[in-house]
């Protein structure tokens, strides 16, 4: 058998491990008025590594990728069908091994219930979010994993009717209560709770997050501001990475998701605002493919789905496949570097496999390694053509 642990001299090599294109972090310089020995000021507070900073740290039967300052786990999309209280083999998998990476954070792209469904009532609902508690929330809390989310389409959309009102007024409703009542239990510093769990932002372990309420193709107005006023913040701009947070991508990448209304609006709005505050990364689920991309200079890192529902690429025919990945911080590059596992056949996903780009109706994506100058000719006139799914 091949020994994984062997296998580690190779690292720097591993087909599974993609890493971002460095952006640079922005520095904030000030004057400091003289003081004598008497008065020194205090040191800056210097972020903590993590003990094993730098060790290769995973499950044993799988790669296990060099740690980085900052480790999370991220997950996408973990539903089945509407009304399921239970959930597919590899996200209990999932769940179950996760600890073994030695996360600081868990991050979750929302869809962790299979709402969104006018037959479903209150007390289905409420039950869907009970099996969540038990399978998927209570293990990762007992491991002592902080856990963030963004709400999904499927936990409560925000889509609305035309004269106004929630179209899945009971999702929202129990989903609102559920997450209300687990606001204290999930670790989290947060620095501004705005309409948690729809909007809110957090600070940790030197890195900011905002969150916004991406479970429908609009992000509202007042929160569009919001996110600009909290980016802008001393507590954002001094942290060492900035990162976004919402269900739904800024462009499609997908086969069936190709539509609007699977993408969210006013995307090149959304992305010059985060590229002004120097956000080095945008995360999303819904489109339950795997896909590590940049639109300039922002990162894109689309989750694909643990649960039901996998697909693949625009012009792609490949086997779908359910994924989670490991994403490491580097400060002192200001890299981030993904390790994405197939969650089917529990192996490295060959980041050289996936499209050098995707050409969307509102925007093209490029490949996380690669820039417009490395496309062919053809490829750089490579033009959008919907999907047949």
């Amino acid at each position: 058998m091949f020994n994984r642990r062997r296998f580690l001299v190779l690292s720097s090599l591993a087909i599974g491990a993609c890493s971002s294109r460095p952006i640079a972090q922005s520095v904030t310089t000030s004057s400091t008025p003289e003081v004598s020995a008497s008065s020194s000021p205090a040191a800056p507070a210097v972020p903590k590594r993590h003990p094993n900073f730098g060790q290769p740290i995973g499950p044993e039967e799988l790669f296990a990728p060099k740690r980085g300052d900052v480790r999370a786990v991220v997950i996408s999309d973990l539903n089945s069908r509407y009304g399921s209280v239970d959930y597919r083999r590899e996200v209990i998998k999932g769940v179950s091994i996760l600890p073994q990476w030695e996360p600081d954070i868990v991050l979750c792209m929302g869809d962790m219930v299979a709402g969104q469904a006018t037959f479903l009532s209150t007390s289905e609902v409420e039950a869907m979010w009970e099996g969540f508690d038990n399978l998927i929330l209570k293990p990762i809390r007992e491991a002592d994993i902080p856990y963030a989310l963004t709400i999904g389409n499927h936990d409560g959309s925000s889509q609305t009717y035309e004269g106004g009102g929630y179209i899945y007024a009971v999702d929202r409703e129990v989903t609102t209560r559920y997450w209300q009542a687990h606001q204290n239990d999930l670790d989290l510093q947060y620095v501004d709770m705005g309409d948690f769990p729809y909007y809110y932002s957090f600070k940790q372990n030197d890195i900011f997050y905002i969150v916004w309420d991406a479970s429908s193709a609009n992000v509202p107005t007042d929160q569009v501001a919001w996110a600009d006023q909290q980016l802008s913040s001393e507590a954002a701009q001094s942290a060492k990475f900035r990162i976004a947070l919402g269900h739904l991508p800024l462009y499609a990448i997908s086969q069936g998701r190709d539509r609007y209304g699977e993408f969210l609006n006013n995307a090149d709005q959304l992305q010059a605002i985060l590229e002004r505050h120097n956000v080095h990364t945008y995360m999303s689920g819904h489109h339950h493919a795997y896909y590590p991309g940049h639109v300039g200079n922002l990162n894109l890192l689309h989750c694909g789905a643990l649960g039901s529902g996998p697909r693949t690429w625009l012009y792609r025919t490949d086997a779908a496949m359910q994924t989670m990945t490991v994403l490491d911080f580097f400060f002192e590059t200001g890299e981030t570097v993904y390790t994405t596992y197939n969650m089917n056949r529990m192996e490295l996903v060959d980041t050289q496999t996936l499209p050098r780009q995707i050409v969307g109706p509102t925007g093209r994506v490029l490949r996380n390694d690669i820039t417009l100058s490395d496309l062919t000719a053809e490829e750089q006139g490579q033009a959008y053509i919907r999907s047949d799914n």
